[in-house]
């Protein structure tokens, strides 16, 4: 493919997943019957700008569409991540009724419900309609449209712009950040936060590569990407979210760079995150953990073990497809989002679950593929367990990553 940054042409692959439906495609009953469409799922290193990135099988605006299944509110960890980050930004920026803050995939007002709390002014940008419209009965004042400079000139300075995990999913990341310059006042701060691919690589996070995230960031390689459009990284904060992320202050003027950029910069480099020598392993790293998943799974299998899922979550539907896996070997998936609730992943067709259904099926095992959520998921599901069939029964909980094991909790 040709680098959508530098126009090079890319012929480094560090991930081949195979073929697979977008993630968070889910089906209802009726679609089991019709043909399902399957992309590529390969990652490409530019070895002259470093950008890792998938090409485009499936248009953006498909995959964002007013259907979309995933509600930032439905996981108490990000929310108090949001609100976190509303104080501290608040204070550190001295926000107050005069300021605008502009939120660039604003989803369902999880976060910029805090900042209406505050009483300070804020919009925020959302393409799906279904979670735009969760938003307005929040209160929030929503525009819903992608992001791109051409709507950049029509909405208002902003002194704040946030974007949680968004420049991943941008295919024309330029326009995009051309855009946030128009849009950002003079003495603005943007806010950008994103997996960063140190941890991907280390922890073997393969499972968030999916057809929606288009890009996997190096601070090296993003930092150049804004500097092309004008915008300066200054300053980074390192975060758990996410399994392991990068929070990014952007400014239009050349501020003076706090020492914790150049020290993540320094990690990069020791991990050969400058060169192709970082990513040249990572396949092989992919394909143990699958065989590994796959060999446990049908172990338990032979057992008569019953297995089902905590968390519908799209980096599961990644190694489901990966590894072939179908309702012989996980028999439901739980999630506690009534819009993923009785309808079916993407590729596997295994069945999304509520909560009762653990009073018709008393699992042996529970798989999370949320990792990044485990103890959020571990300690809801014990409270669950324990209501429905009381305590002192063991279960057990299969994490995959960084690498395959299993948790035993006693209820």
């Amino acid at each position: 493919m040709i680098c959508r940054n530098c126009r090079s042409e890319t012929s480094i692959v560090i991930a081949d997943l195979g073929f697979a439906p977008p993630s968070n495609s889910f089906l209802n009953k009726a679609d089991l019957e019709k043909c399902e469409t399957y992309f590529p799922l390969k990652v490409f290193l530019c070895e002259k700008c470093l950008l890792v990135q998938m090409d485009e099988h499936k248009n953006a605006k498909e995959i964002f569409a007013k259907n979309y299944v995933y509600f930032s509110s439905y996981s108490s960890t990000w929310v108090q991540h949001a609100k976190e980050y509303v104080e501290m930004i608040s204070n550190k920026l001295k926000l107050n009724t005069s300021s605008q803050v502009i939120e660039i995939a604003s989803n369902d007002g999880y976060l910029l419900q805090f900042f209406n709390q505050k009483n300070i002014p804020c919009l925020g940008i959302e393409p799906t309609s279904s979670t735009a419209t969760v938003a307005k009965t929040k209160g929030i004042n929503i525009v819903e449209d992608f992001f791109d400079s051409r709507l950049a000139q029509k909405l208002p300075k902003a002194d704040l712009i946030i974007g949680n995990n968004v420049v991943a999913h941008v295919p024309n990341i330029r326009d995009f950040l051309h855009g946030v310059y128009l849009m950002l006042k003079e003495n603005g701060i943007a806010n950008f936060e994103f997996p960063h691919i140190l941890n991907l690589l280390r922890f073997n996070q393969f499972d968030t590569i999916y057809h929606e995230h288009f890009y996997y960031y190096s601070l090296h390689a993003i930092i150049n990407l804004f500097k092309q459009e004008g915008l300066y990284i200054y300053d980074v904060d390192t975060l758990n979210t996410h399994g392991g992320s990068l929070r990014v202050y952007v400014s239009k003027n050349k501020i003076k760079q706090h020492k914790r950029v150049e020290k993540i910069l320094k990690i990069e480099q020791e991990h050969d995150l400058d060169s192709p020598l970082g990513y040249v392993h990572f396949q092989a790293n992919t394909e143990r953990i699958k065989n590994d998943f796959l060999s446990l799974l049908i172990k338990l299998k032979k057992q008569n073990k019953t297995i089902i899922g905590f968390g519908a979550a799209a980096k599961g539907n990644t190694l489901l497809n990966y590894c072939g896996i179908k309702t012989d070997l996980i028999k439901c998936i739980v999630d506690s989002s009534p819009h993923k609730q009785n309808l079916f992943l993407p590729g596997s067709h295994i069945p999304v679950k509520n909560k009762n259904i653990f009073s018709k099926i008393k699992p042996d095992y529970i798989w999370i593929p949320a990792w990044n959520l485990k103890t959020e998921i571990i300690n809801e599901v014990k409270l669950l367990l324990f209501k429905t069939y009381g305590g002192g029964d063991i279960y057990k909980f299969i994490i995959t990553s960084p690498k395959l094991r299993i948790i035993v909790c006693k209820i």
